[in-house]
C-alpha cells in the first residue's frame, strides 16, 4: 500500500468531519458573509484555486458570500510595463488621472473578471461588479479638495455610502457578487478605494453575520508575540494604543472596528496563505487567524 492511502482518511473519519462542521452550518445558513479577498490567496496558483472551491461551498451550503479583492501587486507590474513611475505617500499609491485609467483597466477588466471565471469554473455563479454598477459604491476624495499638493494622491478615495440593492437582487437570484474597490463621487469622478476599506463598508450595509479579511500573516499578535485566537473591540483599541498593533495590521484592526460598528456581527483577520483557510474559519473551532468581536 502506498504512502499517500496509507495517510487517506478513513470514510469514519470523513463522515465526522461533515458532522463537526453540521452546527456551524446550520448557524450560518441564509446568512452572508464578506470576504476580502488579496494577498497570497490571489497570486500563488494552487491557493486560488483553494479559495474558489470554499466559496462555492459556502453557497451551495446556504450562505451568501460576497467578495471585495484588491490587485495592487497586478496594478503595481502593469504600470511598470507601461512605464509609469509609482509614488507613494504614507504608503498610498499617488493616483492620477492616467494611473487611475491603468487602476480601473487592472482591478475591473482584468482581476474582477479572473475571480469570476475561477469561481464559475469551479461550479458558482459569479458577477463581477464595480462600485459604479448600480450606484454601489458612493466614494469621496480621500483628504479632500483643499489639501495641500503636497499631501495629495490624487484619485484615492473613502467610502461616502454603499448602496447594496444590486449585491441583495444577486443573492436572491443565487449569484456570487465579486467587487472591485473603485468607487465614483457625485461629480462622476473615479476613485480607487482600500479593499479592506471597501469590503467593511459593504459587510456593514449587509449587516453581514461575517467580515473576514485574507491576509498574509497568521493574525494578530499580542503583547507576548503570539497570535490572539480571539479579541474584542475594546481591547484591540488598547492593543493599538499600547503599540502591540502597528503598522500595516493598524488599518486591518481598524476596518475590522468599524464594520463591528456598523452592526456585523463578527469579524474575522484570517491566513490566506493556509490552503481552504476560509472553511477553517468558519466551520471549525480552531480557526485559523484571529475573531474580533463586539464584547466578550
Amino acid at each position: 500500500m502506498s504512502a499517500s492511502k496509507r495517510a487517506e482518511a478513513s470514510p469514519a473519519e470523513k463522515a465526522k468531519v461533515l458532522l463537526d462542521a453540521l452546527p456551524y452550518i446550520q448557524s450560518f445558513n441564509g446568512k452572508t458573509v464578506v470576504i476580502k479577498y488579496g494577498g497570497n490567496a490571489m497570486i500563488k496558483e494552487e491557493l486560488q484555486e483553494s479559495f474558489a472551491r470554499d466559496i462555492v461551498l459556502l453557497k451551495y451550503t446556504g450562505m451568501n458570500p460576497v467578495i471585495v479583492h484588491g490587485g495592487g501587486p497586478q496594478i503595481g507590474s502593469l504600470l511598470e510595463r507601461l512605464g509609469i513611475e509609482s509614488r507613494f505617500v504614507r504608503g498610498m499609491r499617488v493616483t492620477d488621472a492616467e494611473t487611475m485609467d491603468v487602476v480601473e483597466m487592472v482591478l475591473v477588466g482584468k482581476v474582477n473578471k479572473a475571480i469570476v471565471r475561477m469561481i464559475n469554473q469551479h461550479g458558482g455563479r459569479a458577477v463581477g461588479l464595480s462600485g459604479k454598477d448600480g450606484g454601489l459604491i458612493r466614494a469621496r476624495k480621500l483628504g479632500g479638495h483643499d489639501q495641500p499638493a503636497e499631501d495629495d494622491i490624487g484619485m484615492v478615495g473613502t467610502v461616502d455610502k454603499v448602496d447594496a440593492a444590486v449585491i441583495d437582487t444577486l443573492d436572491r437570484d443565487g449569484y456570487i457578487p465579486v467587487i472591485a474597490p473603485v468607487g465614483v463621487d457625485h461629480r462622476g469622478n473615479t476613485y480607487n478605494i482600500n479593499a479592506d476599506l471597501v469590503a467593511a463598508h459593504v459587510a456593514a450595509a449587509l449587516r453581514a453575520e461575517k467580515l473576514v479579511l485574507l491576509t498574509d500573516v497568521e493574525g494578530i499578535r499580542g503583547p507576548e508575540g503570539t497570535v490572539l485566537p480571539s479579541l474584542d473591540a475594546t481591547t484591540a483599541r488598547d492593543l493599538i494604543d499600547k503599540g502591540v498593533i502597528e503598522g500595516g495590521m493598524i488599518p486591518k484592526v481598524d476596518c475590522c472596528l468599524e464594520a463591528l460598528a456598523g452592526g456585523v456581527s463578527k469579524t474575522h483577520i484570517v491566513d490566506g496563505r493556509v490552503m481552504h483557510a476560509l472553511l477553517l474559519e468558519i466551520f471549525t473551532s480552531e480557526g485559523v487567524g484571529t475573531q474580533v468581536v463586539r464584547r466578550r
